[in-house]
């Protein structure tokens, strides 16, 4: 059974990080809540370590919600000739469509639009090589290879494309999934395996025995309660604040740049096609990415050294896309189609003076001080990898301390929902007939939950209110909120409309429509009060606010004094 992370769950976590002692310590606190960290927690946990995850905000609050949204090798770094790089992740790609997560990630067809002829074999050529390291290796490839694709072909599968300025095209698969879910999946496993996750709980400093790491000090921003929380290793998994956790150690062997990624979400009617796009830039690629009933485009990559907690999107951030993605359109697009923008940062091993879009994405473990492993770089599409990196460095610090532990095993215990998946695929006309739920709802869930989507029916059964859109964001029902908080962790009214759900950047109204009734849907869970509830509402339009004064200034540091101007509520 898949355990809830339920208000009580993270009150029995915090009451078994405050019991720790030196004489009965944790085997593995790792310390951020984002993809790297639940893996990592995830890894230890199916171990058979005794673990916990600390995360000062919400599960996915950083980089690991505001991503591309896609599992893939990476074609910018075949190009860089990270051979390695792009093998391991077209493997991971595989391992997760195939076995560990089908019910969240998916096949997603691109077109490669060509304009010159001497593109064909140089693209083409490239593209091979990327289906055979998808093809070569333990994991199965579970998507089709490319095909290569002549002008009236392109113009029938994207008739809003640009043809006549083409010779052709190729297109190609990878694949897609929503991050912030997938870290909320990873963390509900590892919590079924014992891992404690306790989110809005922030490290303040690390506890030492001479030169070792022994724990570390901790706030539950929630109550203001102080924890002392024992362990045998700590593991810094925070992201881009991983030179600010090193700084609170006083340990440090890596340096981690920020790189600013800026998406925008358009309808999907604004551009006619039957696959994704991608093209060049100066810089970077640029990828048009389906998704439901919109678009996402993007994306920037740019130095970010401002507010890390809210890194904003400029108008300039706006029009780069927006110029990019018009030059292969028929109709172009502007400002008024545009109905969300998110921006994140991706965490970078420091080179030494190269720009951030030349830096690899692989990631470095180190160990800086006995007791404290930290992890940097990487990207979403490894996160197993990287997990199971961390964790056999942690295994080397414990051998003298404990029985041996055995190898990682988490390319073969599924995420929860990968279970019951298919079965419940199979019976989506009887579950709809069951529950009076439309066939169109009960896909909905499936591609969200999985298997899972049982504890989703059995609260509609509870609760038959439940089954009701969401009045303004009427893609997603009622209880998707009230589940979000007994179930996958959610605290705040911030963490259901940006994070369990995309409602913030789904609609045109941002969410500001539908935030006082999922805000009530979460009192009853919470036990807010009417002035707690007023106070969630009030902060996110004021946060919606801020993010949209921020899009209309020039640069970044105007947009981040605009976006800072709404806090975080604690």
């Amino acid at each position: 059974m898949t355990s809830a992370l339920s208000p009580a769950a993270r009150a029995e976590a915090l009451d078994a990080l405050a019991a720790t002692t030196a004489d009965e310590p944790l085997d593995v606190l790792v310390v951020g809540g984002g993809i790297t960290g639940v893996g990592i927690a995830h890894d230890a946990a199916t171990r058979g370590l005794a673990t916990a995850l600390v995360e000062q905000r919400d599960l996915a609050s950083g980089t690991s919600s505001r991503s591309s949204k896609l599992l893939h090798g990476g074609l910018r770094y075949l190009e860089m000739l990270d051979f390695g790089l792009v093998h391991e992740a077209l493997q991971e790609r595989g391992l997760q469509l195939t076995r560990l997560a089908p019910h969240l990630v998916r096949p997603v067809p691109f077109l490669y639009p060509l304009r010159r002829r001497w593109e064909r074999p140089y693209v083409g050529a490239g593209l091979a090589l990327y289906d055979a390291m998808a093809t070569f290796g333990p994991y199965e490839m579970g998507l089709p290879r490319h095909r290569h694709l002549f002008r009236r072909q392109v113009a029938r599968i994207a008739p809003d494309l640009r043809s006549e300025d083409l010779v052709g095209a190729i297109r190609y698969y990878d694949c897609q999934v929503d991050d912030a879910r997938l870290v909320v999946t990873i963390a509900r496993t590892a919590a079924s395996h014992g891992a404690q996750v306790a989110t809005r709980t922030r490290v303040t400093g690390f506890l030492r025995e001479g030169d070792r790491v022994v724990g570390v000090r901790a706030t539950d921003l929630e109550t203001g309660r102080e924890l002392q929380v024992r362990a045998r290793v700590v593991i810094n998994a925070a992201g881009v604040w991983t030179d600010e956790i090193q700084d609170l150690s006083g340990s440090g062997q890596l340096r981690v740049r920020a790189s600013k990624g800026v998406h925008l979400v358009v309808p999907r009617d604004r551009i006619r096609s039957e696959c994704g796009l991608i093209t060049r830039t100066e810089t970077s690629v640029l990828f048009v990415i389906p998704w439901g009933a919109h678009w996402i485009i993007g994306t920037t990559d740019t130095p970010w050294d401002l507010d890390k907690a809210h890194p904003a999107a400029s108008r300039a951030d706006i029009d780069y896309l927006l110029t990019h993605v018009n030059t292969v359109l028929r109709d172009p697009l502007d400002h008024a189609d545009v109905e969300g923008v998110y921006a994140g940062l991706r965490p970078l091993l420091a080179g030494e003076s190269e720009p951030t879009s030349r830096i690899s994405r692989e990631h470095t473990v180190a160990v800086p001080a006995p007791g404290l492993v930290l992890i940097g770089g990487g990207k979403l599409t490894t996160w197993r990898v990287m997990a199971k990196d961390a964790i056999d460095a942690v295994v080397d610090q414990l051998e003298d301390t404990q029985a041996p532990v055995r190898s990682c095993i988490t390319d073969r215990v599924p995420l929860a929902g990968a279970d019951g998946f298919e079965a419940r695929t199979n019976q989506r006309v009887m579950i709809s007939r069951r529950t009076g739920l439309s066939l169109a709802q009960i896909d909905h869930l499936l591609g969200r939950y999985g298997g899972l989507l049982d504890e989703l029916v059995a609260q509609v059964a509870q609760r038959p209110e439940l089954a009701e859109p969401l009045p303004g964001a009427e893609d997603y029902l009622s209880v998707e909120v009230v589940h979000a908080v007994t179930h996958e962790g959610a605290r705040h009214l911030d963490d259901v409309l940006t994070r369990r759900t995309r409602i913030s950047i789904e609609t045109f109204d941002r969410g500001t429509r539908v935030a006082r009734a999922a805000a009530e849907l979460m009192a009853g869970e919470l036990g807010w009060d009417e002035a707690r509830l007023a106070d969630e509402v009030d902060h996110y339009l004021r946060r919606v606010e801020a993010e949209r004064q921020s899009q209309r200034t020039a640069t970044d540091r105007e947009a981040d004094e605009a976006r800072v101007s709404a806090p975080d509520i604690v």
